[in-house]
């Protein structure tokens, strides 16, 4: 059994081959490019659509988590033992530098000074973020976001940054439910409240993001916030940790509650602070992508199919010579199955090139500038070759039914050309 199998396979492959050669360039390059067209509706489309959450996700990593963030536990108010953390972070040597963060709710108010008894105040709810200006840049590029007057320095006692969704001229779509301020811009005076504390602070910049955590709250210099909270002891309520490059967030993170880290504080790694919402969304858009793909796949079959029955139907007194002179039906259908599979693997490996060499760089460096995310294309090579298999799979089936169909047929009638 397995010699004569053998021999079909041979014979088959040596009758693709010829077949191959012999057809037009023309339909070559088409069938192909259909196939190309194929794989990246079947990997770009849902690619695309996870990618959008996807940005969501890298903007919040680079803005804000950084690759590790340490925050406080739901039943403590602030990270305990945040010195004795601190000192522990310098000794992994992973890590690159850090931000230690204060953290409060606040209520900032605007035209104070001009309202009137019956007008109602122009406020806005807050967290007001305390930090060490440099660290905060070198954690997460926080100078390079201000799109308006200039960043914080270590000196800027009573000054301010907002974000530009807490201020009307910046949001483009009104929306009621959102409270900003009006008439204020770099070099206003607005006053903030605070703990206890109520205080005029001055706006020194607007800073620029898709991140909310960012773009819905305010920034002002550590040494001077913590005094307005009254956090006397210096203990944080955030530290973001950004690791050297290579270093795993996970090997890191797994590492501090070894060091029993987590008795003071939560461990997260950027992934496992994201919301379960996002992670939803993505394996959602993830599945609608695959929906949309296998349509490409049902289309390039049908296509697949037409060419080879077409194909098999023109060569149908071939096809029964074939068989007259001893060549067997099985080779004859195993040369179109190579067809098949021909045209499917040169399709999808051009088409893997084409994401993998040009479309991902080119969305990593330019990605989509949606409102809330820049947009990239998300191709993870496992799911992706996946998809590849079953692109060839289809497609050996589609190649398969018809020549089957025709090699079934009486030898003397394809021969005579008799249906």
């Amino acid at each position: 059994m397995f010699p004569r199998f053998t021999l079909n396979l041979r014979i088959g492959f040596f009758l693709a081959t010829r077949q191959i050669r012999r057809t037009s360039p023309w339909t070559t390059v088409l069938i192909i490019s259909v196939m190309v067209l194929t794989f990246l509706n079947l990997v770009v489309v849902s690619g695309m659509l996870v990618g959008l959450v996807q940005g969501i996700g890298n903007a919040t990593r680079k803005e804000y988590t950084s690759d590790i963030i340490i925050s406080t536990l739901d039943n403590k108010k602030y990270i305990e033992e945040s010195a004795n953390i601190t000192s522990l972070l310098g000794t992994i040597p992973e890590i690159d530098s850090l931000s230690r963060r204060y953290v409060e709710g606040a209520i900032l108010e605007a035209n104070y000074a001009s309202r009137k008894e019956n007008e109602k105040p122009n406020t806005a709810n807050v967290q007001i973020f305390g930090i060490d200006p440099a660290d905060e840049d070198a954690v997460t590029g926080l100078a390079a976001h201000i799109i308006d007057g200039s960043y914080l320095s270590s000196g800027d006692y009573d000054q301010i940054i907002l974000g530009n969704h807490l201020l009307t001229q910046y949001i483009l779509i009104e929306d009621p439910n959102l409270a900003t301020l009006d008439n204020v811009g770099v070099g206003t005076k607005i006053r903030i409240s605070v703990a206890n504390t109520v205080r005029e602070v001055t706006i020194k910049g607007i800073m620029e993001s898709k991140v909310d955590l960012r773009s819905r709250n305010a920034f002002m210099i550590d040494t001077q916030f913590r005094n307005m909270i009254g956090r006397n002891d210096r203990n944080v309520d955030a530290i973001a940790v950004l690791l050297k490059k290579g270093a795993d967030p996970v090997a890191v993170r797994d590492k501090l509650i070894r060091d029993g880290v987590t008795a003071f504080a939560k461990v997260q790694t950027y992934d496992d602070a994201q919301p379960k919402f996002v992670k939803d969304v993505v394996k959602t858009f993830n599945i609608l992508g695959t929906v949309f793909g296998s349509i490409g796949i049902v289309v390039s079959s049908i296509t697949i199919f037409i060419v080879i029955f077409i194909n098999a139907i023109t060569r149908r007194k071939f096809i029964g010579i074939l068989k007259a002179i001893g060549i067997r039906g099985q080779a004859i259908e195993i040369s179109y199955i190579f067809q098949s599979i021909f045209y499917a693997v040169i399709g999808s490996s051009l088409g893997l090139v084409l994401v993998y060499s040009s479309l991902v760089p080119f969305f990593l460096s330019h990605p989509i500038d949606f409102p809330f995310s820049d947009g990239i294309l998300v191709a993870p090579p496992k799911e992706t070759f996946i998809r590849m298999g079953l692109l060839v799979l289809s497609t050996v089936v589609a190649g398969f039914i018809p020549a089957r169909m025709i090699v079934r047929k009486n030898t003397l009638n394809s021969i005579l050309g008799r249906n």
